[in-house]
Order: C-alpha cells, then sequence, then structure tokens
C-alpha cells in the first residue's frame, strides 16, 4: 500500500469521464435548447444531484437570454464559475484558535473507509509538524483495532486502544490524559461505524463527544464525516442524520479514485452546509489530500490525463 502518492487529477479520472462530455457536446456553434438539455443529462449523470444541476443549467440558461453567452463553445468556462461558486459557499474554515491540544472526531457507516482515512488523516498531520495520538474509540468491531494500529504505525502517530468491548467514552478520556502528560497536540477520535437508522448508537456519538468537551475546552474541535464516495447520492441522507446527532464540521470524502460520482460534493456543499474538508485519492496512507475547490472544478475538466 506504500508507494507513489496519487494525485487528485489520478483520482477524478473515472468522474472525468462523466463531465468530460460536457466539452465535446459544447462542440456545436449555436446554443439551442438541446444544449441545456443535455447540459442537464450530464451533470445529473456525474452525481452533481438534480436539484444543483437545474440551478447550473438555470443560470447558464439566463445568461444566454441576456447575451453574456452567445457561443456553445463560451458556456464551459461559466459553468466553472458557477460550480466552483456552489463549493466555495460553504468553505468556512475550522476553529483554529491557538491551543495546547485539538481534538478531532472521526464518524461514519461501516464500510465508508473511516479507519483507513483517520490513519491518512494522523499522516497528513504528523507530515505538518504535529504530534498526532489516535484514540481507537471503534471498541466493537474485532478487528478494529489491529487495522488501526497498521495504519498508525505507517502513519507515524501513536495510539490509546482498550479491550474488545470497552466503553468508547473511557478510551477518549484516556487518550487525552495521554495526550497531555506526552506532549501530543493532536489527538483522532476513531469511533465506531454505525447505520445512521440506529439510533441508540448515534446517542454514543454525542457521549463520546461529551467526555472530550469535559476535558478538553470546546472540544471536539472538528467533528468529520467519512463518506464513501462511490455511494453518489445515497450518502446525502446518511450525512443529514450524523450532522443532526453529531454536530458536523465538515466531510473527508473517502474512495474517490474509485468512482465516477465525484460530483456529489455539489449535493455536500448545497444539502448539507459543511464544506469538504479532505478527499481521499488512493489506498496509499499518503493519498489524502485537503480539498481545494478550484484545484477539484479544474480538475473535472481537464484533457488528456494519463
Amino acid at each position: 500500500m506504500l508507494g507513489r502518492r496519487r494525485s487528485l487529477g489520478e483520482a477524478l479520472s473515472r468522474t472525468r469521464s462523466v463531465f468530460g462530455r460536457i466539452g465535446t457536446m459544447l462542440t456545436a456553434s449555436d446554443i439551442t435548447e438541446e444544449t441545456w438539455d443535455d447540459l442537464e443529462e450530464i451533470l445529473i449523470q456525474g452525481d452533481v444531484g438534480p436539484e444543483v444541476a437545474l440551478r447550473l443549467v438555470d443560470r447558464m440558461r439566463e445568461r444566454a437570454r441576456d447575451g453574456r453567452l452567445r457561443m456553445a463553445s463560451d458556456v464551459e468556462g461559466d459553468l466553472k464559475q458557477e460550480m466552483l461558486a456552489v463549493l466555495e459557499s460553504k468553505l468556512a474554515r475550522p476553529d483554529e484558535e491557538p491551543r495546547t491540544l485539538t481534538v478531532i472526531m472521526l464518524v461514519g457507516v461501516n464500510g465508508s473507509g473511516k479507519t483507513t482515512s483517520v490513519g491518512k488523516l494522523a499522516r497528513y498531520y504528523a507530515a505538518r509538524g504535529h504530534r498526532v495520538m489516535v484514540a481507537a474509540a471503534d471498541t466493537f468491531r474485532a478487528a478494529a483495532v489491529e487495522q488501526l494500529r497498521v495504519w498508525t504505525e505507517r502513519a507515524g502517530a501513536d495510539i490509546v486502544a482498550h479491550q474488545q468491548g470497552a466503553d468508547p467514552g473511557a478510551v477518549v478520556y484516556d487518550a487525552i490524559r495521554a495526550s497531555r502528560a506526552r506532549g501530543f497536540d493532536l489527538l483522532l477520535v476513531d469511533t465506531a461505524g454505525r447505520l445512521h437508522t440506529k439510533f441508540n448508537l448515534m446517542a454514543e456519538l454525542k457521549k463520546v463527544a461529551d467526555v472530550a468537551r469535559r476535558s478538553v475546552h470546546r472540544a471536539p474541535h472538528e467533528v468529520l464525516l467519512v463518506l464513501d464516495a462511490t455511494t453518489g447520492q445515497n450518502a446525502i441522507l446518511q450525512a443529514q442524520h450524523f450532522r443532526d446527532a453529531a454536530g458536523l464540521t465538515g466531510v473527508v470524502l473517502a474512495k474517490l479514485d474509485g468512482t465516477a460520482k465525484g460530483g456529489v460534493v455539489f449535493s455536500i456543499a448545497n444539502e448539507l452546509g459543511v464544506p469538504v474538508r479532505f478527499v481521499g485519492t488512493g489506498e496509499g496512507v499518503d493519498d489524502l489530500e485537503e480539498f481545494n475547490a478550484q484545484r477539484f472544478v479544474d480538475g473535472l475538466f481537464e484533457r488528456d490525463q494519463a
């Protein structure tokens, strides 16, 4: 799993196979009603979601009516600007006030790539000078702790873990004490995967957050939901429940390299009101990037990618 770091452009190759059709479609010399129908269809196929697709097409129609767009070949540049505006409207930065210990909690459903994302985030922050501790608060899944140990070792981070079936809150409490005693400044909390329909498990997230809050001022300072990009629009309903239960500050979009549904980032921004903070670009420990809206939109329309 170690090796060359994958770029965002490479990770978007499957999604770009859909969005690339926009450039081909816009080679016609004139704008017609069929132009807008085709554009809306491609955007929906790219998983931007019906609401965002309709809004984008309506903006293009309005510009054409006003005479600001005269040729089909001019549409792509304006479309990119409108897509960028959707994403940048939800790019508020997290609270970065000075503190001795920052606590980041990761939540998500089973199989979303959460534990892997914790390892990648540990690597990301360690590479930027942080001393990173990981709390193995997924105490229900038998292999969870061992899987997390492997990832934290690759990332150069430390880990606090209890036995299977232990109280997740106790793990977090001990991890906070260990972080302070040993001079760590960033704690990543890996919580158990849970279905958004399991209300008792969702309520447990609040209890884990309360443990962190009682021990560290205003913790958790970030609550990041890990979404599997391959599930596309189906991830939005999950995310809404996690947002209500855990007070999300952002999204980690995992497995972007394995799907043509990367357009879901637009629905995340539009419907959830929280920013995409990171994207997973591959299977290696370094295959994680902080989300950049401009590079993402540009990447959707790049030509001649190897």
